[in-house]
Formats: structure tokens, C-alpha cells, sequence
């Protein structure tokens, strides 16, 4: 049988899940007040964004995004109706598909972004001074590291 969780181990992740929650949730609210789309379509119309020519194929895409395969697809399906984007078979593999960020996509990501960033201002970055953002920043580094990623750290 394996030991319990230590109480501080415990109340870490606690203490990193609600701040995510809360933090995103306040987010989501200033959008919703502006009749702005969700931050999940905000992440799949900026993961499209970042991608060379501003498309990728679906499976680098749902890597990207903080969604499930089975969402992803569902909420792809939705900005495509919108017109936000186009998904396109792959030339190369049948089996695949591109979705590519269309011009309407990238204005929906232009009228979001300013209650994102005021909403990122105003429930994160500004309750933390400069060191502590780095540290932050730091720690999840760390933590969103692969095991492989982690263990070359602990050696050099």
C-alpha cells in the first residue's frame, strides 16, 4: 500500500486548481459580459494562429489546446459553421485533417483579446511583482516538463 499524500502535497495541488478555476472563470465571465466567445474557442483560433500559414493538422492542434480529441473535434466543427475556420483533408495522409484560421477567425481573435488581456491583468499578473511571476513561471515550466524533460534537469 502506498503512503498517503503528505498535507502540503495535498494542499498545493488544492491551492493550484482553485487558482486555475477562479482565475479562468473570472476570465470567462468578462467575455461572457461582452458577448465574446469562450477562452476554448479563444485557444483553438490561437492555436491556429501560431501555426505556420496559420493552419495545423487536427491531432497537432488537439495537442495545442486544453481540450479533450472528442471536444476539440465538437468545438471545431462549431467555429468551422461560424466560418472561423476551414478544415481540409491532408494531401499527403487521407486519414488526416488540416483545420486553417480564415480571416473571420482572426477578427473574432482581435475583438477577444483585449478582455483576455485585461482579464489576465486584472486576476493574475497584477496580484504578483516581477519575481514572483518569474518563479512562477519557473515551477509550472517544471511541471508541464516531460519526466524525460525533468530528469536530464536533475542531472546537469
Amino acid at each position: 500500500m502506498k503512503p498517503p499524500l503528505p498535507p502540503a502535497h495535498r494542499a498545493a495541488w488544492r491551492a493550484f486548481i482553485s487558482a486555475y478555476w477562479r482565475v479562468t472563470a473570472r476570465i470567462e465571465a468578462g467575455l461572457t459580459a461582452r458577448a465574446l466567445p469562450t477562452l476554448a474557442w479563444y485557444d483553438v483560433l490561437y492555436g491556429l494562429y501560431l501555426a505556420p500559414g496559420h493552419h495545423r493538422r487536427m491531432s497537432e492542434l488537439a495537442d495545442h489546446v486544453l481540450l479533450s480529441r472528442s471536444g476539440l473535434t465538437r468545438l471545431v466543427d462549431k467555429l468551422e459553421q461560424k466560418g472561423l475556420l476551414v478544415r481540409n483533408a491532408c494531401p499527403s495522409d487521407g486519414r488526416a485533417s488540416h483545420a486553417q484560421l480564415t480571416a473571420r477567425g482572426v477578427e473574432a481573435l482581435r475583438k477577444m483579446w483585449p478582455t483576455y488581456r485585461d482579464g489576465i491583468a486584472a486576476h493574475f499578473s497584477s496580484r504578483l511583482n516581477a519575481n514572483e511571476l518569474a518563479t512562477l513561471t519557473a515551477l509550472l515550466d517544471r511541471l508541464a516538463a516531460e519526466p524525460a524533460e525533468q530528469a536530464g534537469r536533475k542531472e546537469s
